[in-house]
Order: structure tokens, then sequence, then C-alpha cells
């Protein structure tokens, strides 16, 4: 079984540790726990690796997060990954901090790189793991917020909520959506 795992982000130092990275940060830390290594590919940074007998491929767009559809539309078809084996790990504005959310599919509320997914991959219906960011910054000031880095206060929850995230994916992989949604989403 090959499992497609993408992460979402924006490439370049500038986004780095930002909370609209996220998704590279949860691949990143996936991709050390089971010793793969991302190398330059196209459209993505890509790692694979196994881990009890399953294949996981692991991207990170380089296509800029408004762009993300082309590059996991891509390595689907070029890893012949079906589309309930896509896990897509995002932000959410829309949850706070604490919590992490799996879904089976829905809308993109707003984010462009679940936009410009659905769009390429002509559905909303494909695997995401939404990571909490929180909403707490000024009216008007979203961009800032997203594109900024965390604070002191956040560190702690972000490193936690990471490892959870791992063990999201390796649940999605070995226990199917449906019971990864029942164990995670509290």
């Amino acid at each position: 079984m090959k499992y497609l795992i993408v992460g979402l982000g924006n490439i370049g130092q500038e986004y780095d540790s930002t909370r609209h990275n996220i998704g590279f940060d949860v691949v990143d830390a996936f991709t050390i726990k089971h010793e793969g290594k991302f190398e330059i590919a196209r459209l993505a940074m890509k790692a694979s690796c196994k881990y009890k007998g399953k294949t996981f491929i692991i991207i990170k767009p380089t296509t800029y997060m408004n762009l993300s559809g082309k590059a996991v539309k891509y390595w689907m078809q070029q890893e012949k990954i079906p589309i309930e084996n896509v896990l897509v790990v995002v932000d959410d504005l829309a949850l706070p901090l604490e919590k992490i959310r799996v879904r089976a599919g829905g809308s993109h509320a707003g984010h462009n790189g679940l936009r410009n997914i659905d769009e390429e991959l002509q559905t909303n219906q494909y695997p995401r793991l939404r990571f909490g960011i929180g909403d707490n910054f000024p009216k008007g000031r979203q961009v800032d917020f997203v594109l900024g880095k965390w604070n002191n206060m956040e560190i702690e929850t972000v490193k936690h909520k990471i490892l959870t995230a791992v063990d999201v994916i390796e649940c999605f992989a070995f226990q199917g959506l449906s019971k990864t949604m029942n164990l995670y989403n509290k």
C-alpha cells in the first residue's frame, strides 16, 4: 500500500516556522521519524520511506501555497496513489491552537492551498488533517498572523501537536480514516 502525505506551506526561509507552514513542519517530523530524506523533485521536495510494509511518499510543494494542487495531482498520478490514500496536512484558522481535526473532505474554508487542490483534483473529497492555529489576531491582520511565527507561549503546544499529527498519519495508514477520525477528533 502506498500513501501520499502532503504538507502544505511556502518555500523560502522567510516562511520557516510560520503558522501557515505547519504542514511542512508536520511532514518534516514524520520523515525524520521514519528516516526519510527530502530531495528536490518535480513541483515539490519529495521523500519516501517504508514503515511496517507500507510506502509513504511525502511531498512539500514548491509551487507556493496557492498552486499546491499542481504538485498533489502530479505526484498522485506519478506514484499511482488513489485519492483515498492521500492525506493533506494544512493549517486551520477556524480551529483553536489546541485542536486538530481529521476530515474525509469538505470545504476549503477560504484556504488557498486547499482551494487549488480542489480545482486540480476536481473534488473536495480527499482526506485532510487540519492543524488548528487559532484566530488570535486583530481585525484586518489575518495575513500577518498566518504568515507570522509562533510566539513563545504557543511553541510547547505546537511541538506536542506535531508529534500527535505524526501519530495521526500513521493511524490513517494502518487503521483507516474512520478509526483515525474517531480517535483524534476529540
